[in-house]
């Protein structure tokens, strides 16, 4: 009995599923439930493409009476992969307040798994889908008489992979908070895409004025944006060059992705009554 006693009062251990495998889950949700919505890609794909042919052949005209010998729609089609990597980070972000309404990302939250797997899988989860879709819009090069060479397409998906981590991590910091999706919009209309719009997608950061260009280097996603547009235009007149904008935008890839857990792993401590 004395045995039998002591063999019933061991605790049980249980096994911790590790770090990757609930970061695999996660990650192949966002995935699956991402091309099961058909309107949902469209969408994403369709608002960028034609922002950039109504707003390029727009300021064609105006951007050619600055002096720059390149065209517009060129210029612009950089800060277009940005923003439709934006669209996706956003879009994808979003669902992990639906996750939360839902009670699903609290079951997640009661297992035996990492925080730290949950950011993983969400965030790579997001800049997958936002990478996978800007490497396709990597097509529409040849429409407008650019073709750069192997190494400088692979530098490219290597960039956007980049900027893709970079904004879906922002994206997670600031949705994180949020309950409402309401309240997640009102963010991004007031941070996100103003950070896009001053990342040199639309002008050179050169030919910014003094107060602006000072901004636009504070800027985050400049150094990817720009370096984007050295790699595919071969542009070199902003104030870094393609090796350093692209060791920059990896270190701030890493910020936001710690930024990110430190927000997932912040404890908050109620008074006492």
């Amino acid at each position: 009995m004395a045995t039998m006693t002591t063999t019933m009062e061991q605790p049980r251990h249980t096994a911790s599923p590790g770090l990757w495998t609930p970061a695999y889950s996660l990650w192949l949700r966002e995935i699956v439930r991402f091309y099961r919505q058909r309107s949902r890609v469209v969408g994403v794909l369709a608002s960028p493409l034609l922002f950039w042919i109504v707003l390029g052949s727009g300021f064609a005209h105006s951007f050619h009476a600055t002096g720059s010998s390149t065209n517009y729609l060129a210029y612009f089609f950089p800060g277009t992969i940005a923003m439709l990597v934006l669209f996706t980070a956003i879009f994808s972000m979003m669902s992990l307040i639906q996750d939360r309404n839902e009670g699903f990302l609290l079951s997640v939250m009661a297992a035996p798994v990492s925080r730290s797997s949950i950011v993983l899988g969400k965030v790579l989860g997001g800049a997958t889908l936002a990478a996978i879709q800007g490497v396709i819009f990597l097509v529409f090069l040849p429409m407008i008489g650019i073709h750069p060479s192997l190494p400088d397409i692979g530098y490219s998906i290597l960039l956007i992979a980049l900027i893709s981590f970079e904004l879906t991590a922002v994206g997670f910091a600031i949705a994180w908070p949020m309950d409402s999706p309401q309240a997640f919009h009102a963010i991004v209309n007031l941070i996100l895409l103003p950070m896009w719009m001053l990342s040199g997608a639309l002008f050179p950061v050169h030919d910014a004025s003094g107060w602006l260009r000072y901004l636009m280097m504070a800027n985050p996603l400049t150094y990817g944006v720009v370096a984007l547009q050295q790699s595919l235009l071969g542009q070199s007149q902003d104030f870094l060059n393609m090796g350093e904008n692209l060791v920059i935008t990896a270190i701030l890839c890493l910020v936001f992705f710690v930024l990110s857990w430190a927000i997932v792993n912040r404890r908050t401590h109620k008074p006492a009554a």
